[in-house]
C-alpha cells in the first residue's frame, strides 16, 4: 500500500477519536416513555433476530425490506403491522417518520445502505463488519463525521459487563507487558455449499447491487459470506469482533501488517477459507487469529492475552486470570474469575438510550473501522500470497 493511500486511510479512520467525541445535538426532545420506531433493512436470519430483540426492548417496527420474498414473509409474521418494501431506498424515501433503521444485509451493501440512511437523516444500528474494503471504511467514517446521526455497529462485546470488567483489570496492569495475543474460533460446521434452486422469489439484481453482474447461483445468495464479491469471509465476520477486543485491551490502533494462510477444507465451492491462521504485527506485541470450522475442540471463541506478569483468557463463559509463572503440575487456579455471557440486549439498549441522549454509543464507526483493518489486511495477504502493510 503506497504512502499516500496509507495516510488517507489513517486520517479518514480517525483512530481513537470515537471515545472523546462530543455529544451530538438534535432538535427532538424525548420523554422517558416515548416509543422509538424503526425499519429493518435485510430480513434474513440476523435481521429477524435483531428485530425480535428491538421489539423485546420496546421499540416498534413499522417497515421491513428484503430482496427475498420468503425472508420478508417470515419477518412479517413477527411484525404483522409493518409495511414491506423490496427497495431500501424507496423505504427511506417513504418512511420519513421512523427514528432509525437496522441494517443487516451482506457486507457489500453495508456502505451504500449506511450512506443512504445518513442522507435520509436516520440513526442506524448496523451489523458488523463495518465494510467490505478499507476504502469503504474511510468513506463511511467520513460520512458519519459529517452527519448528526447516532450510529452503533453490532459488536456487542463493547457493551458486555464481563468484558468491560476484564478490560479494567488489564488497564490496572495485572498482565504487565503484553507480548502476545491469540484469538481463536472453533466450530465444526463446514460442509459443501448448497446450490440447489431457491424456494420463492428473489430479486437477484437487487441482491447484487454494485457487485459484478453474473447469472444467479443460489449458493451465492445462501452463503454470500464465502464469496469475495460480497464479503470478507469469516476473516472479517468473526475477526472484527475478536480483533476489536484485542486492540481495545491493549490500547493499540490497527496492526501495521499481516500475513495469512488458509484453505477451503470442507466447504467446497466456497471462495473464502474456513480454516486459516493470520499473524499481525503491532508496535509492542504480536497477535494471531485462527479459525477452524472443521473441528469443535474448545468450541466457540476465545482471546488469550499473555503478559510478563500474567495471562488473561476471555471466552464464551467469561474470563480467567492467571499469575506468572503458570504451573500446570501445580493445578494452578485463576486469581480472578468471572462467568457471564455476552448479551446483545445490552448493546441494543445502549443504542436506544443514545438515540434519546444523542451521546456516542459504545461502538461508533471509528471503533468498527479500526477493528476491521487487520482482517482486511489479512485477506489481502491471503490473496496476494505476501505480507500486507497498512
Amino acid at each position: 500500500m503506497n504512502r499516500d493511500r496509507r495516510r488517507f486511510l489513517r486520517d479518514s479512520l480517525g483512530a481513537g477519536m470515537a471515545l472523546s467525541a462530543p455529544a451530538l445535538v438534535t432538535g427532538k426532545a424525548w420523554g422517558a416513555n416515548d416509543q422509538l420506531s424503526y425499519a429493518v433493512i435485510a430480513t434474513g436470519s440476523r435481521g429477524r433476530y435483531l428485530n425480535r430483540v428491538f421489539q423485546k426492548l420496546g421499540a416498534r417496527c413499522v417497515a421491513l425490506c428484503d430482496v427475498y420474498e420468503p425472508h420478508l414473509e417470515l419477518a412479517l409474521n413477527e411484525s404483522p403491522e409493518a409495511r414491506t418494501f423490496v427497495d431500501y431506498r424507496e423505504l427511506l424515501q417513504k418512511e420519513k417518520s421512523i427514528d432509525f433503521v437496522i441494517l443487516a444485509g451482506p457486507d457489500h451493501h453495508h456502505c451504500p445502505m449506511l450512506l443512504a440512511a445518513l442522507e435520509a437523516d436516520k440513526d442506524v444500528y448496523a451489523e458488523k463488519p463495518l465494510s467490505r474494503t478499507l476504502e469503504e471504511s474511510a468513506k463511511m467514517v467520513k460520512a458519519v463525521k459529517a452527519s448528526k446521526q447516532v450510529i452503533q455497529i453490532g459488536m456487542q462485546r463493547r457493551s458486555a459487563p464481563v468484558i468491560r470488567s476484564a478490560k479494567r483489570l488489564v488497564d490496572d496492569g495485572v498482565l504487565g507487558k503484553i507480548a502476545m495475543v491469540k484469538a481463536m474460533w472453533n466450530w465444526n460446521i463446514a460442509g459443501p455449499l448448497d446450490n440447489s434452486p431457491l424456494a420463492g422469489k428473489l430479486e437477484w439484481d437487487r441482491f447484487l447491487g454494485d457487485a459484478p453482474r453474473r447469472a444467479l447461483e443460489p449458493m451465492r445468495f445462501r452463503r454470500w459470506r464465502f464469496f469475495w464479491d460480497y464479503a470478507g469471509g469469516n476473516m472479517t465476520d468473526q475477526g472484527t469482533h475478536l480483533m476489536d477486543v484485542m486492540q481495545w485491551f491493549t490500547n493499540s490502533g490497527p496492526p501495521l501488517s499481516a500475513i495469512c494462510y488458509g484453505q477451503v477444507n470442507k466447504m467446497t465451492r466456497a471462495e473464502h477459507p474456513e480454516v486459516f491462521c493470520a499473524v499481525f504485527e503491532y508496535p509492542t506485541f504480536v497477535a494471531t487469529w485462527t479459525l477452524n470450522y472443521c473441528n469443535s475442540y474448545l468450541d466457540g471463541w476465545s482471546i488469550t492475552f499473555q503478559g510478563d506478569k500474567g495471562t488473561l483468557i476471555l471466552d464464551e463463559e467469561g474470563y480467567r486470570l492467571y499469575q506468572e509463572p503458570w504451573r500446570e503440575k501445580a493445578n494452578q487456579q485463576p486469581i480472578y474469575f468471572a462467568k457471564a455471557s455476552v448479551r446483545i440486549e445490552l448493546h441494543v439498549q445502549n443504542f436506544l438510550d443514545c438515540i434519546k441522549t444523542r451521546e456516542q454509543p459504545n461502538c461508533p464507526v471509528e471503533v468498527a473501522a479500526d477493528a476491521v483493518v487487520g482482517p482486511h489486511l489479512a485477506n489481502i495477504a491471503f490473496l496476494k500470497g505476501r505480507q500486507a502493510k497498512l
